[in-house]
């Protein structure tokens, strides 16, 4: 009798999380929309910006991963 109520409980769960991220991902009724070409270029670059800061960000986060098991490995092996 448990299992069914706890996979009652888990679609639940997925559906509330579901509706979460769906009503998330939807644009906001008041945000503004593209006002001119200036000011889409402008985000457009700006969007550009901030991907590649966080792109180089996960790059050396992945660097200094490997580079500290690499080190790990190496005191394990002497």
């Amino acid at each position: 009798m448990r299992s069914p109520i706890g996979l009652i409980g888990l679609v639940l769960a997925l559906l509330l999380v579901a509706l979460l991220a769906r009503k998330a991902l939807q644009p906001q009724a008041g945000a503004p929309t593209a006002g001119g070409a200036a000011q889409t270029g402008a985000a457009t670059g700006d969007v550009r910006a901030r991907s590649a800061q966080v792109q180089q960000q996960v790059q050396k986060g992945l660097d200094d991963a490997a580079e500290t098991a690499r080190r790990q490995r190496e005191a394990a092996d002497q």
